[in-house]
């Protein structure tokens, strides 16, 4: 009785034959995929701005208005009312800067916000990310992208209207600054936006944080000319350390980061210990917002 003969199992593996790439790359660049998301996300949102760039333009615009305007209103103020200078634009300068680089940053839960409204979020959840905290790396660097641009303009148009321009260290150092200063805000911002139901109350608490911060703040007035309790409430006050040593920067061609920046009720304020400040701040922002993220995005 003759056996029946079994062929021997082939040992080519059709499928690495079709899709090669799979089986060569054993073990994925998971860094270069990250940045490769990032990256992708990050330009859909430079192209909603790019078709809609009025968002852009009125974050311009609303600061210069307001450094021409109130410029002009306390232009006959008393000599020393606002420290070495007469120029009340060298002065309030530095605080537009921030004040913009603060609204701009405050508003970085946004679009994050309409994503998930729309239902956008929730495709970009179930995608097959690298990591979903891709999602929030390319709202900060578009967010931060957009701050610095403003901050420019701001500087430019100072420069126009008398205020001078630092040297190219103490730019450095201005960029610093609001670089520091958005990142916390942004992590913030971007919490809200993740925590908060819908963006109504987003908005909300937008408006209610913006206006107040900036009052109580060191951006229109020196410390001198606050009531103890204001000048307690300044002091502590986020906005404060960033104002002070980019106004530092415009008054003084020479500094350091041992320069008095800012008198506060416990004592002086260097400029260094400023950048510690909006540098603790900022990491205290990112350290905050991690469980809420961690829950969303797991």
């Amino acid at each position: 009785m003759s056996g029946t003969v079994i062929p021997p199992k082939s040992e080519i593996n059709w499928q690495q034959v079709a899709a090669p790439q799979a089986y060569t790359d054993n073990a994925p660049n998971f860094v270069g995929e990250l940045v490769q998301e990032t990256l992708a996300l990050t330009r859909r949102l430079f192209i909603q701005l790019q078709r809609r760039p009025s968002t852009l333009l009125a974050g311009i615009i609303q600061p210069v208005i307001w450094l021409v305007l109130f410029g002009a209103l306390f232009q006959n103020a008393p000599k020393g009312i606002f420290g070495n200078t007469t120029n009340y634009a060298q002065f309030l300068g530095a605080g537009i800067i921030v004040f913009t680089a603060f609204a701009g940053a405050l508003n970085a839960g946004l679009p994050v916000m309409f994503d998930r409204e729309f239902g956008f979020l929730n495709r970009l959840l179930v995608a097959p990310l690298a990591s979903r905290y891709s999602i929030v790396l390319a709202s900060a660097i578009f967010i931060i992208s957009q701050t610095l641009l403003q901050a420019a303009a701001i500087v430019a148009v100072a420069a126009f209207l008398g205020a001078g321009v630092p040297d190219a260290v103490g730019l450095g150092a201005i960029a610093l600054i609001v670089f520091l200063l958005a990142l916390g805000v942004t992590a913030l911002s971007l919490g809200l936006a993740f925590a908060l139901p819908g963006h109504i109350e987003l908005i909300a608490v937008i408006f209610v944080t913006n206006l107040p911060l900036l009052f109580a703040s060191t951006a229109l007035a020196p410390l001198a000319f606050m009531p103890k309790w204001l000048q307690i409430v300044a002091t502590l006050n986020p906005l404060s350390y960033a104002i002070e040593p980019i106004r530092y920067l415009y008054l003084h061609k020479n500094w350091s980061l041992n320069s008095v920046v800012m008198h506060a009720f416990w004592g002086d304020v260097t400029f260094g210990s400023t950048i510690l400040v909006l540098l603790g701040f900022a990491l205290l922002a990112l350290l905050i917002i991690q469980p809420r993220l961690r829950q969303t995005l797991s």
